[in-house]
């Protein structure tokens, strides 16, 4: 029997080479900016010449080929073999900084840089496989929180792009918004008018025609192509020997160690986008390709590498999932750094027309995170502070960067980094919330002060638990007594989904005279609390406790006619309605079937349940009740 092919993963699907080339191109310009950017600002800080910084430069794109092709193709245990390209890590910018001045700047502290950040790499290889151990610390509230945030961070730099650059920003300059907004117009324009290979390089002719319109108005240049030679070549150590700093050494671990949490979330949202599950042998073979080419960087005249969070954004966006479009990426990165002139033409890209590009991409980053924490359950107040602080601490130190002036100079690694303050807090606050203590799972019912927590719903005995939670049902407790049935529940949404199974599969005689309990709409009896706070809270919801005369006697019609058709009060969930599309719907429902009108009733009854549950939460967590509150539009 001839046996079946198995299917080859679009990540490791080989495309043509044109369409590797063109793919890979677009890569290129997407993480040019950003690549440039580190050297550009240390060979400033430092004290560099514009020769050595050309070199850097040089260097920075050479070695960015190397690493790119070591991680996306892998070998042996290195590599995660995913569409992740590589750049020098911005975390790296203010240590490495200090690194040089302290050595006395120019290419004497460059030295000492080097001399650590080939430690550094060396120690992050070796370290690998125990950081990836501890995966389990890195569940969808975290992944998830530290993607969103690495999203909402960059925002700012394609900002800073789209006015002009860090160099020169002029946000009330016309044509910077022009070039931007037209460049993400064309992009968004090509996105939806187009299908197939034209819809996957929508950023490619974004930049392209943004900066052909700007070359045309005289606001593109490439003179630095005529001054550039056509090759040169990276040489080890083109500096001198490495000097090894033992501060320095320290400084920059710890720098390493911060990236492989920035490297853990890009694996995990890459990982996300292409529909490939990531395992912890998956994080060790990426941490792996961090440290080799970060030791490489040291060698050739670089610095620490790590994921590039620019190109997650560009596979999201353009739905190419192919690892080795970022290979063919990783070989024109080479190409650059030996052709300057290449690498002058790329230069030329005006800094609007690569914000307006960045926007977008970086947004997608934002939006991964959104689609991973979609799968956090925020009924757990906890996860609700886990995401609401790391979030709100990454935001506080990118808005207000000069905010790391505050602290003293080792702990400017983390507050100058928004990305690295929410990543280590997030992390932080899951071991907190969830690994310190016994964990009793979240608060599921009761006030603050004795709110009842899912390990004890799952102790409860029969009694208890109807007497906790039968007030999401009218009067009978036939269908709580039956969810009981269904424990142990892992979670909240176990614990949910137990009520509305147990409310569907009871025998009809029980759901009947389940029924029959709920009291009629806008029936004074309601009004005057006979029926229970929460029949109150759900009717006042729609103002059916504040009806006018006229109104009260149209629902009075309306229940009579009702109940004298199906034998059973109308039952609606009036929180997600409003008077006059109960009255609208509640007349044309007359018209069906007793066997429909039975089904519609337990639909309602599941909703109002539901509401009810979140208020049992709610009550027992006020952070979550004010999320509710936030979300369902209450004041």
């Amino acid at each position: 029997m001839r046996g079946t092919t198995r299917p080859t993963h679009p990540v490791d699907e080989v495309l043509p080479a044109g369409k590797l080339a063109v793919y890979g191109f677009q890569h290129v310009l997407a993480f040019y900016a950003g690549a440039v950017i580190v050297p550009i600002l240390l060979a400033g800080a430092i004290g560099l010449s514009e020769r050595e910084l050309i070199h850097l430069i040089n260097a920075d794109l050479f070695t960015c080929g190397i690493a790119s092709i070591i991680q996306s193709v892998g070998f042996w245990k290195v590599g995660v073999r995913l569409p992740l390209l590589q750049g020098v890590t911005f975390t790296a910018v203010s240590p490495m900084i200090a690194i040089g001045l302290a050595a006395g700047g120019g290419t004497d502290g460059l030295l000492v840089i080097y001399g650590s950040v080939i430690v550094a790499g060396l120690v992050t290889f070796l370290i690998a496989p125990y950081f990836s151990k501890l995966i389990r610390f890195f569940p969808p509230v975290v992944t998830g929180s530290v993607i969103l945030i690495i999203g909402l961070a960059l925002l700012p730099v394609a900002a800073l792009d789209a006015v002009g650059g860090g160099s020169d920003p002029q946000p009330g300059n016309l044509r910077n918004l022009a070039y931007a907004l037209g460049t993400l117009l064309v992009i968004v324009a090509i996105q939806r008018i187009f299908r197939g290979f034209m819809a996957t390089v929508a950023v490619l002719v974004g930049l392209v025609l943004g900066t052909l319109v700007a070359w045309g108005l005289g606001d593109a240049t490439f003179d630095a192509v005529d001054g550039s030679s056509w090759f040169g070549v990276t040489t080890p150590f083109h500096f001198g020997w490495p000097q090894f700093s033992f501060a320095a050494i320290v400084s920059m671990i710890v720098v390493m160690l911060i990236t492989a949490v920035e490297t853990t979330g890009d694996v995990f949202a890459t990982g996300e986008i292409v529909d490939k599950r990531v395992g912890r042998e998956d994080v060790a073979r990426a941490l792996r390709a961090d440290g080799l080419a970060t030791t490489i960087g040291g060698v050739f005249n670089s610095f620490p590498y790590t994921c590039f969070a620019e190109n997650v954004g560009l596979v999201r966006l353009t739905r190419v999932k192919s690892r080795y479009v970022v290979a063919a990426a990783g070989v024109i990165m080479i190409l650059i750094g030996l052709v300057p002139k290449a690498g002058a033409v790329v230069a030329g890209i005006p800094h609007p027309v690569l914000g307006g590009a960045a926007l977008a991409m970086f947004a997608t980053v934002a939006v991964v995170g959104i689609q991973t924490l979609s799968r956090v359950d925020f009924h757990d107040h906890r996860n609700v502070v886990i995401v609401g602080s790391s979030v709100g601490l990454a935001m506080f130190v990118t808005a207000q960067p000069d905010v790391a002036t505050a602290v003293p100079p080792w702990a400017q690694i983390i507050f100058g980094s928004g990305i690295t303050l929410g990543s280590i807090a997030a992390i932080g606050l899951n071991v907190v919330f969830h690994h310190l203590g016994p964990d009793r799972g979240p608060a599921v019912a009761g006030t603050p002060g004795d709110s009842v927590r899912l390990a004890e719903v799952n102790q409860m005995g029969r009694d208890d638990f109807v007497a906790t939670f039968g007030r999401l049902f009218q009067g009978s407790g036939e269908v709580v007594g039956h969810a009981y049935d269904r424990r142990p529940f892992a979670d909240t949404g176990a614990l949910r989904t137990a009520f509305q199974e147990s409310l569907f599969s009871a025998p009809r005689d029980e759901q009947r005279a389940l029924m029959a309990h709920y009291p009629d709409l806008g029936g004074d009896r309601v009004a005057d609390g006979e029926e229970g706070e929460d029949s109150v809270r759900d009717q006042s919801a729609a103002g059916l406790t504040r009806l006018t005369e006229t109104d009260r006697e149209e629902f009075a019609a309306l229940a009579a006619a009702y109940r004298e058709r199906f034998g059973i009060p109308l039952i609606v969930c009036v929180r997600d309605s409003s008077r006059e599309h109960i009255l609208r719907d509640g007349w044309a429902r007359l018209e069906n079937s007793p066997a429909q009108e039975h089904a519609a009733a337990l639909i309602e009854i599941a909703k109002v349940a539901g509401h009810r549950f979140a208020d049992l939460v709610a009550d027992a967590n006020p952070i979550a009740g004010a999320r509710a509150r936030a979300f369902r539009g209450d004041r």
